[in-house]
């Protein structure tokens, strides 16, 4: 007799009830890390003015936080594989709350750098966990790419709002407020984690290596900082040694994982070409765009003349393409294919970076906004899908530490393109001619200049701001240029890589 009893459908199968309110929690935790990044900008004239920091500690204000973030990154991904990621997800953002408030009532500049340190290590827990746990939330291949668009539309949305909602705090309140808003959302998050988050974790762990914590703090420290220091101050021995000492550890990380029987990230995942081809991908891709996202806001309040709200809203157009790419990528990819997708997306960027190598003084709106749409549109479309890659290419148990892969390469992408694409704005600026007798700090930055024409007479002023303006925006188009060049080099790169790369279909 023919048995009629179906097999019980497997845990990967099952759709867990919840997993979209679930979901909801996590995308609190990415808008939180996305705001946070962008609003310190907006609030270092107020926190220097009370601070008074130095010139050197000012920038480590500013760059602690990146620092450590991409020191730890895999780590704590790779922590949260063994440990659990609900867990090292709510502890993570239970620090990033408390550590907030250290940052808002800061008292001295050594504090304050000490502070950004102390968010950089609880930031490195969230987003890695986030990523992990939706690869576990989600094992319907079509729904985990919708949930994989929606964390990545959430980034983009966050990146926007926080000059707009930062604006706003600066404008009616003290500068600690752009740290305090992030407790309500801590709050939240937690209470709500703890009841609707699943844990999961490797089940064959082994132990973390703390060798390997320390080799890639340092490596990743020593690297971004000597890109960063390179393109602000130019080369020194202190800058190649800092290179050098990082690049060394990384070698030393990648020899050590390589002979571990429990690494902290399997470097066998590197080749799979698609996972490789999607990290690729999205490093090159920030690089290209990050030196002029970095300058642009500088373009529309020094060289416009906007007020930093209105600033923040002129850069809505892309966080918007984004969100709405994002929510449709994954259906794109499986109609089309995946390098189509990436491929198509990327070349789109390109095309609009090279719109604004037209940028001039009275450059209108429109072209601005549109380019803006485009950008935040090809940039939707590439990021979510290499996202779905990298987590769809890689065993469940591994999610912590890949997810950490791909933000690391975001970390890397932005240091490299402010130095490099951020050393040709500043090489076509540097050399603009000044009035006779303007200070040496007028050539150092277009804010510099900002503040010398102050204290200038009105015709001389004139003369300085207009020349200086003129040259930020030619090194501005030149570095639009550049990153062209970056993205649709990028885009053939993923034409080739992505080759036969699908999203699965089915569970």
């Amino acid at each position: 007799m023919t048995s009629t009893l179906q097999p019980a459908p497997t845990s990967e199968a099952v759709k867990r009830p919840g997993r979209w309110l679930a979901l909801s929690v996590l995308v609190l935790a990415v808008l939180l890390v996305a705001v946070d990044a962008t609003v310190l900008g907006l609030a270092t004239p107020y926190i220097s003015e009370d601070l008074r920091p130095s010139g050197t500690q000012l920038l480590w204000i500013g760059d602690v936080y990146s620092f450590v973030i991409a020191g730890l990154l895999v780590s704590m991904g790779s922590l949260g594989d063994r440990v659990g990621r609900k867990r090292i997800l709510l502890c993570g953002a239970t620090a990033f709350g408390a550590i907030s408030v250290l940052n808002a009532y800061a008292t001295t500049p050594e504090l304050m750098i000490f502070a950004r340190a102390l968010l950089g290590v609880a930031g490195a827990t969230l987003m890695p966990a986030t990523l992990a746990l939706i690869r576990n939330l989600f094992h319907d291949p079509r729904e985990r790419s919708l949930a994989v668009g929606i964390w990545g539309a959430t980034a983009s949305a966050g990146t926007a709002v926080g000059p707009i909602v930062g604006g706003f705090l600066l404008e009616h309140f003290w500068w600690g407020s752009v740290f305090l808003i992030n407790l309500p959302v801590m709050v939240v998050l937690v209470l709500v984690g703890i009841r609707l988050l699943p844990e999961s974790r490797n089940p064959r762990p082994g132990p973390w290596d703390l060798t390997s914590v320390v080799l890639s703090l340092v490596g990743m420290i020593g690297l971004v900082y000597a890109v960063k220091e390179a393109a602000t101050h130019g080369f020194s021995w202190a800058t190649l040694a800092a290179g050098l000492l990082g690049a060394a550890a990384l070698a030393g990380f990648v020899r050590r994982q390589l002979t571990l029987p429990a690494p902290l990230l399997d470097m066998r995942l590197f080749r799979n070409r698609g996972f490789s081809g999607a990290v690729l991908a999205d490093l090159l891709t920030i690089l290209g765009m990050s030196g002029l996202v970095f300058f642009l806001s500088q373009y529309l309040q020094l060289v416009q003349g906007r007020p930093p709200f209105e600033a923040g809203l002129a850069e809505l157009p892309a966080a918007a393409g984004a969100v709405a790419a994002g929510l449709v990528a994954g259906r794109a990819a499986r109609r089309f294919s995946v390098r189509t997708v990436v491929s198509g997306g990327l070349a789109a960027v390109g095309l609009a970076l090279a719109a604004l190598t037209m940028l001039s003084e009275e450059t209108g709106y429109p072209l601005l906004g549109t380019a803006l749409l485009v950008v935040g549109v090809g940039a939707g479309f590439s990021f979510t899908v290499t996202a779905d890659v990298i987590l769809a290419g890689v065993p469940k148990d591994q999610a912590g530490a890949a997810s950490a892969v791909s933000e690391t390469a975001y970390e890397l992408g932005a240091a490299l393109g402010i130095a490099v694409l951020g050393s040709i704005v500043t090489g076509a600026y540097r050399d603009f001619a000044a009035p006779a007798g303007t200070p040496a700090a007028a050539h150092e930055s277009l804010g510099g200049a900002v503040e010398v024409a102050h204290t200038l007479p009105p015709h001389t002023s004139d003369a300085l701001l207009s020349s200086a303006r003129e040259a930020f925006v030619h090194g501005l188009t030149l570095a639009a240029g550049a990153g062209a060049a970056v993205l649709l080099a990028t885009a053939g790169a993923a034409w080739f890589m992505l080759r036969d790369q699908r999203l699965e279909s089915r569970p």
